[in-house]
């Protein structure tokens, strides 16, 4: 096990390296990484680690929901506006609809397996997304009409309601059919989730302040909590339906709203142990990737891949209507919403370790979908953003020498 976490670590970080040096996602370099050394091409990766590799992406999957709960400040949702509220979820419904539509067509699963893929899908990826928007905050440009601002928080809570979605949609998967009761379950297990959350984030941030520990120390609290809640999640299942990565990413919005200073600093300390845990995140990903499969599949996965993209830019274009950004600036937004990364790296494998018969079609279109969306997106997004500065930069100008 020791020399396939050497040999994890060593090859991610060079093959990650010269992707940053031609200018593509990173990650992307993690997932080939993990389909090299997968047991599907090497095999040079431990059975060991391929056997909790389920629990370590459940693990990552908690690290994001995290950090973006000590981000996500509700007030930024607010000063962004209805675009922002927009962006959060009618993109990716209007995606994952389509998808429920068109995959039973394309590959003939049924419409709650399509739905599943379509929640896997459909959200945006901060890995992509948030350093760009970072880093236009601090060069000023788009601040004017809150468009980082606007894309910061949309694309936060669009990852959060579509991981709900997809955790609401595995419990109706395992209860055997779809009723009325089994739906209802969704709006409880996330306001129950909600709750756990909020009243845990109280009681934590009372503590924190009365008793001085370390912030080290108060990050492995919050990861146990967190680690309760999936556990309280699945020992109530068939009982109470609670969304524990809800209460997870709650439990973080909670101390951000309570105790800012403190979110700030924890978010620091997460943003360190994220570098150890996207590694092992892409890399098992992409040693689940059986190449065979994915050829088979892959020129209708493609397919379906672009057409959810195309309904998903409709879907950016009706939550910009009525705002003043231009047909350049709309054009950035819809490209900015396009990379898939994070979150289908995150949930991507779980239908298959539970054995659903879709399983290994969604990882592989999943998988599919970041190779495809990442690289475009960000290449995209970067050309469309200097295009956009040099412009800028011109018109300054002139007006200078007028």
């Amino acid at each position: 096990m020791l020399f396939s976490i050497a040999l994890i670590v060593i090859s991610s970080l060079i093959i990650s390296q010269i992707f940053q040096l031609i200018k593509l996602p990173r990650i992307i370099g993690l997932l080939l990484t993990g389909i090299i050394l997968g047991p599907f091409v090497l095999d040079l990766i431990s059975p060991d680690i391929l056997n909790i590799s389920i629990d370590l992406r459940q693990i990552a999957l908690i690290v994001i929901l995290i950090r973006a709960g000590l981000s996500l400040d509700i007030e930024d949702l607010k000063k962004a506006g209805r675009p922002a509220i927009l962006l959060s979820f009618v993109p990716a419904t209007i995606e994952m609809i389509a998808i429920t539509i068109f995959a039973p067509i394309l590959f003939h699963i049924s419409y709650l397996d399509a739905a599943l893929m379509g929640a896997v899908v459909a959200a945006v990826s901060p890995a992509v997304v948030l350093p760009r928007m970072i880093h236009l905050l601090a060069k000023g440009h788009g601040t004017n009409k809150k468009i980082p601002q606007m894309l910061l928080a949309g694309s936060s809570v669009e990852n959060i309601i579509m991981i709900t979605v997809f955790t609401s949609l595995i419990q109706v998967h395992q209860g055997g059919e779809i009723s009325f009761l089994s739906l209802l379950n969704v709006p409880v297990s996330i306001i129950l989730g909600f709750a756990l959350g909020v009243t845990t984030g109280i009681i934590m941030v009372k503590i924190f302040i009365k008793f001085h520990i370390r912030d080290t120390v108060k990050v492995l609290v919050i990861f146990s909590i967190g680690f309760l809640f999936v556990v309280l999640e699945h020992a109530l299942s068939g009982i109470i339906p609670l969304s524990g990565l809800l209460a997870v990413m709650t439990l973080g919005g909670t101390i951000l709203k309570l105790h800012g200073l403190l979110a700030k600093r924890l978010v620091s300390t997460f943003e360190k142990i994220w570098v150890i845990v996207e590694i092992m995140l892409f890399v098992l990903v992409g040693a689940a990737v059986d190449i065979s499969v994915m050829i088979y599949v892959g020129l209708v996965a493609i397919l379906l891949i672009f057409t959810s993209m195309f309904f998903r830019m409709i879907g950016v274009a009706i939550s910009l209507i009525k705002t003043p950004l231009n047909l350049k600036e709309r054009i950035f937004v819809g490209f900015l919403y396009m990379p898939k990364a994070t979150v289908q790296a995150a949930i991507s494998s779980i239908p298959l370790a539970l054995g659903l018969s879709s399983g290994l079609l969604i990882l592989n279109v999943a998988v599919l979908a970041i190779m495809i969306t990442a690289p475009i997106g960000a290449i995209l997004m970067d050309t469309i953003s200097e295009i956009t500065q040099s412009y800028k930069y011109n018109i300054n100008l002139r007006q200078k020498r007028v």
